[in-house]
């Protein structure tokens, strides 16, 4: 197959869960800050299904980059500074819709605090690994 097939596959795929996960983070502060009861409820819902649907696409996102690279999981220079921020982000982004799954709405203060600081981690991450992508694709 041709692989500029695969690179406009990878690049299009990684928007959704990059959004999603930050979506996610804003309504789950967000429903922290809002009084009504109403609001917050919506609120970490909204937070819950975009982590999830974040957690999901970042499957395809990952599947595309490795049709890319060719089964390649770590590689040199700048391929390996994406995939040294890549991996540490799909985990917890996974790692995160799991516990989110199994806890829903009875996570503690703490724990969510340690969630709401895990899916901050998780979006700078993926913020780096977006940068050396960029610098992958254009050669900079």
């Amino acid at each position: 197959m041709n692989s500029a097939l695969f690179a406009r596959m990878h690049g299009g795929t990684t928007h959704f869960p990059i959004g999603l996960v930050i979506a996610s983070l804003v309504f789950d502060v967000l429903a922290l800050i809002v009084k009504d009861p109403n609001h917050q409820s919506g609120l970490r819902a909204a937070g819950f299904y975009s982590l999830q649907l974040g957690a999901l696409s970042s499957f395809a996102a990952v599947l595309s980059g490795l049709l890319l690279t060719h089964g390649e999981m770590f590689g040199t220079g700048k391929v390996a500074r994406h995939h040294q921020f890549l991996w540490p982000a799909f985990a917890m982004i996974v790692g995160m819709a799991v516990w989110r799954m199994a806890v829903r709405d009875s996570a503690s203060r703490k724990a969510y605090g340690v969630y709401l600081a895990l899916t901050l981690s998780a979006s700078c991450l993926m913020a780096a690994a977006g940068y050396w992508g960029g610098e992958i694709l254009l050669g900079g």
